[in-house]
């Protein structure tokens, strides 16, 4: 077996989280939003962090965001029209069972075709999520400004670098692994080769996994391909990174 059907394996097993009594147990660990503050970060650690997601002749010019106590702010003004930023745990599929996880650190550089269609969605949720309110009440919230054309349409091209060895992204196996994020319209997996022998493309839902497709019906047609790469950002090899 190759390294990066390898890799692939691993990151499926990171994505989809198939120890179901194990998500059992995170399930009641994570059952609320937990305080604030285990959210939040330094602000010149998650400048960094987040910088991270790219190679740096990407993220040296990036727009930073930092999440504050309102939501996400602007720590440094880029110009090549990328932006940086660090998902927090609420930004897994609500049926997750991590989606209140406060370890989750999901470093994410963000394309200007995603940074204008996707970002709308990052806010909404935090502003929703920081506010109080439930998964219910935020999923209710995105239908509405979806119906009400409050959220761009998704952009051609749209897609993130998400490539930090220093990112943890779940309780999972190894917590991380560097890979390409694409946005697409509601496609066929199968399109992309997603989940086929050796291939390096995993679909991951933007809202809900797929035994919940259900609870898409009136929120945005996106979809997410994952591309598992075999280098950090730092252009190190994949599965050297620091805890």
């Amino acid at each position: 077996m190759s390294r990066r059907s390898e890799l692939t394996i691993v990151f499926v097993l990171v994505i989809f989280a198939c120890d179901m009594s194990r998500a059992a147990v995170q399930s009641d660990k994570y059952a609320r939003m937990a305080a604030i503050d285990q959210y939040l970060m330094e602000k010149n650690a998650e400048t960094q962090l987040a910088r991270s997601a790219a190679p740096d002749s990407i993220s040296r010019d990036a727009t930073i965001l930092v999440l504050g106590r309102q939501g996400y702010e602007t720590a440094v003004e880029g110009k090549n029209g990328f932006v940086c930023m660090v998902e927090r745990s609420w930004m897994e599929t609500f049926d997750s069972s991590e989606f209140w996880n406060p370890k989750v650190r999901g470093a994410d550089c963000l394309n200007p075709q995603a940074a204008r269609s996707i970002l709308p969605i990052v806010y909404l949720r935090t502003r929703m999520v920081i506010a109080g309110r439930s998964k219910a009440e935020t999923v209710s919230a995105i239908k509405a400004a979806f119906e009400n054309k409050q959220l761009p349409n998704l952009e051609s091209g749209a897609m993130a670098y998400m490539m930090s060895k220093s990112a943890y992204l779940t309780d999972e196996g190894d917590h991380n692994g560097p890979h390409l994020m694409f946005f697409t319209p509601v496609i066929d997996a199968k399109d992309w080769g997603a989940g086929a022998e050796g291939s390096p493309v995993v679909f991951t839902p933007l809202f809900f996994s797929p035994k919940e497709q259900s609870q898409m019906k009136g929120l945005p047609p996106i979809l997410v391909f994952a591309v598992v790469l075999t280098n950090w950002s730092d252009g190190t090899p994949a599965g050297k990174h620091n805890d």
